[in-house]
């Protein structure tokens, strides 16, 4: 009867160990569920001030509440409210009758009564019914901008880690701030106006860790970490951890999501990035096209970032300079859609938009730029610059190269 007993009592064990496991690790069904949530049809697209995305500023809110953290916005709210006119300017200028929009950043807390928090944030906006000229899709004004990758995949990745630090069973060195934005797509509105009225000492904020579009790893998994130059500790902890993750680093704190907003405000930045694609800022970003296993994988890698950060000293932030900065204006595009995850020479086609240059002169996907007219391209700044020399009108040679053969196409700036 004794052996039965501790026989039983074994198993019980091992059963607790095996629950305390499930509730913890990054659960690849809770972004599943999710991301099939925030980019249903129902949301319409959670364009900013709509209705729409207030039900789904709300299910975030009760996903924080389940895993057991504090709010942490107004009024001992979840949420952070705040307002802006909205441009109905193609240039982004804002006319002084411009109509005022009210929305809501969702903010939760993890209290661990440490001196310094680590933010984690990702936007919940995006395009709507694709009213606001931001879409990439002619005539698609009045069709669901489901935003499957952009950004429903960031914010289950906000959702899986803040139920991942609050049920861990583990109290790290600094307390966690959760934070899903609004107004992203409309200039980084949400994260601008929580920065100017934080709730909380920015001061006391070690780093920020910023999700946009980490839904599309692909077979060789690559996924780019922006922000590598804002800490001095960054770049060798990126080199340090093993993963099956191709890591590209790019120094900058600025870039085009609401990282940039945290910089601007000398705090440390982390951005993850799996990469551009064909589906971007149309009606076609839509669950089915979603890595889920991938979005797990990129979640794992960025803990384990966080559970090693968490054990040193506050970091010190380092000014860094923006790829704008040497890159001139340029008056004319190609109408593709780079991959910025590209390690190679050149820069890899990973979409041609139709009716551009780059679709009338033959460029495919899976091309790789190489040069445009008189002036090589090694990557990304020197495609930039290329485009700066060239205004409408304007005929030229491009040179791609396709599998193993390098072509030479005509083209025509319109």
């Amino acid at each position: 009867m004794k052996q039965h007993i501790t026989f039983y009592l074994i198993i019980l064990f091992l059963f607790a160990q095996n629950k305390t496991f499930s509730q913890t690790a990054i659960s690849t069904e809770n972004i599943r569920k999710h991301v099939t949530y925030l980019a249903s049809d129902k949301l319409k697209g959670r364009g900013t001030g709509t209705k729409e995305e207030r039900k789904a500023a709300k299910y975030i809110a009760k996903q924080f509440k389940q895993a057991g953290l504090q709010p942490k916005g107004d009024n001992g709210t979840w949420y952070h409210e705040f307002s802006f006119k909205k441009s109905s300017d193609p240039h982004g200028n804002v006319a002084a009758d411009a109509p005022q929009v009210q929305s809501r950043n969702v903010v939760a807390y993890l209290d661990n009564g440490a001196p310094y928090t680590i933010v984690i944030g990702a936007h919940y906006d995006h395009l709507g019914l694709g009213h606001d000229r931001n879409s990439l899709e002619a005539n698609s004004a009045g069709k669901i901008h489901n935003g499957a990758d952009d950004n429903a995949s960031g914010v289950s990745g906000v959702l899986e880690l803040a139920r991942y630090f609050a049920k861990n069973d583990v109290k790290e060195q600094h307390n966690f701030l959760f934070l899903c934005f609004s107004g992203e797509e409309l200039g980084l509105m949400g994260s601008k106006k929580f920065t100017e009225t934080p709730g909380i000492d920015l001061a006391k904020v070690n780093f920020m860790i910023n999700m946009d579009m980490i839904g599309r790893l692909n077979d060789e998994k690559r996924i780019m970490v922006g922000g590598v130059g804002t800490a001095p500790e960054f770049v060798p902890l990126i080199n340090s951890i093993k993963s099956g993750l191709t890591v590209k680093q790019d120094s900058a704190g600025i870039g085009p999501s609401d990282h940039t907003s945290f910089y601007l405000k000398n705090i440390p930045v982390l951005f993850f990035f799996t990469g551009q694609h064909s589906d971007y800022h149309k009606p076609s970003d839509d669950i089915e096209k979603v890595n889920f296993n991938g979005v797990k994988e990129v979640l794992d890698y960025a803990a384990r970032m966080i559970e090693s950060l968490d054990k040193k000293p506050k970091l010190a932030f380092q000014q860094t300079k923006s790829r704008q900065e040497d890159t001139p204006r340029f008056k004319v595009t190609l109408g593709i859609m780079p991959d910025y995850t590209y390690e190679g020479e050149g820069v890899h086609v990973d979409g041609v938009t139709d009716g551009k240059p780059a679709s009338i002169a033959g460029v495919q996907k899976g091309d790789v730029i190489l040069g445009l007219g008189e002036h090589p391209v090694n990557d990304m700044q020197g495609y930039m610059k290329a485009l700066g020399a060239f205004k409408k009108g304007d005929s030229t040679q491009l040179k791609v190269k396709r599998g193993g053969e390098t072509k030479v196409l005509p083209v025509t700036f319109q």
